[in-house]
């Protein structure tokens, strides 16, 4: 059961990342990029949170709310930064 989970999980990632680099690849605008890098973080952060609960440890919570807290920030600076560059 859980190889079969591992390697659902694993598939699933493996898709979105993905698909958000196609995104951020080719988006047309900063906007969309940005959205496509936030989602590629949060397939990060989904990912590392998965391999910790498959594997039943939480030594990776630091690395989660770093990542998180980078995803956040990240994400708030550029919004900032693209409404002072329309203006």
């Amino acid at each position: 059961m859980t190889t079969f989970l591992v390697v659902v999980l694993t598939a699933l990632f493996s898709v979105t990342a993905l698909l958000v680099l196609v995104r951020l690849y080719r988006g047309p605008s900063l906007v969309d990029r940005v959205v496509a890098a936030d989602m590629l973080l949060a397939t990060m952060v989904g990912s590392v949170a998965a391999e910790a609960a498959v594997n039943r440890h939480a030594t990776t919570l630091p690395v989660l709310v770093v990542l998180s807290l980078l995803g956040f920030v990240g994400s708030v600076s550029l919004v900032r930064f693209a409404v002072r560059t329309e203006a």
